[in-house]
């Protein structure tokens, strides 16, 4: 299997992956200079750079990688530590660079009003590869948003049905009216979606999360929607909230753990426990 077309394959279907590459060579080693090795993200591999205990720390230090995104360089003196020693007489120094092989960042904006325009903007900007869906042709059109990947001018429930999102995917839903955002968020929920954030107020987003849970979807499906979308930041106009959306796609694509001020009213502290029965039925009231 060629590596290379590997790499490419686990991109396109969202998959994450790291390689190995020996970049540095003093002496006789079990292999040679330029010699590379991917790791899959389900701990397979393609390729081999000699095998032996090096290969399996190389292969677990790019476990790592993948999960750390970031790349790293290995030295190992097979001539000065024992546990080189493959029976070969080798004797030699090589270096291992290892680099994550990551998928791309893909935001699927459903809605293409003013907010919209202005994401698409900022997150084609923040390295996000960007799909415009709106049931307004006036909207969803390549004027508007030229340099997407793909702006499609149709039915909401159309467009979903035949969209396969990966696990790399984030979902934000600013469509125009609390109807169409139920519709997406219906069909977001149940998607492998890394990430999902919906625009609105407290009273709006109770209502739809109430309304889809009274059809038969699971409580827990909504726990990782972030609604209000984006981060506290105080924004109000359309390009202020896009900042502000752009900011928690950064932060959950780096995989930020400190505390953050999300706008999520449902989030205690912008920690990730939920609040509880109680606690909504009093947002609720106090919306009113």
């Amino acid at each position: 299997m060629d590596i290379y077309e590997e790499i490419v394959r686990l991109r396109k279907v969202g998959r994450r992956g790291a390689v190995a590459t020996i970049v540095n060579v003093r002496g006789s080693i079990p292999s040679f200079k330029t010699a590379k090795m991917l790791v899959r993200d389900d701990g397979s591999i393609v390729g081999t750079i000699g095998g032996g205990c090096v290969e399996a720390e190389v292969w677990q230090a790019a476990r790592e990688v993948m999960e750390s995104e970031k790349p790293r360089t290995l030295t190992f003196d097979l001539n000065q530590d024992p546990k080189y020693d493959t029976g070969l007489v080798c004797g030699g120094t090589l270096e291992i660079f290892i680099e994550p092989v990551l998928p791309p960042a893909e935001l699927y904006i459903f809605g293409a009003g003013h907010v919209a325009a202005s994401l698409y903007k900022v997150a084609r900007i923040a390295g996000f590869d960007i799909t415009v869906v709106d049931d307004r042709e006036a909207y969803a059109s390549r004027e508007r948003f030229p340099d997407a990947q793909e702006v499609l001018a149709e039915d909401f429930d159309t467009a979903t049905a035949r969209l396969q999102l990966s696990e790399s995917a984030y979902i934000v839903i600013v469509t125009r009216g609390h109807r169409d955002d139920m519709r997406v968020l219906r069909w977001a929920v149940q998607t492998p979606a890394h990430y999902i954030g919906m625009i609105g107020s407290k009273r709006k987003t109770i209502a739809i999360f109430k309304e889809l849970q009274k059809e038969g979807l699971a409580p827990e499906l909504f726990d990782r929607v972030h609604a209000p979308v984006g981060l506290d930041i105080g924004a109000i106009t359309p390009e202020e909230i896009a900042v502000s959306i752009t900011a928690e796609l950064i932060a959950s694509r780096r995989n930020v753990e400190r505390e953050l001020p999300h706008m999520s009213w449902f989030r205690r502290g912008g920690q990730s426990k939920p609040l509880t029965s109680e606690d909504a039925a009093s947002a609720e009231k106090n919306s009113n």
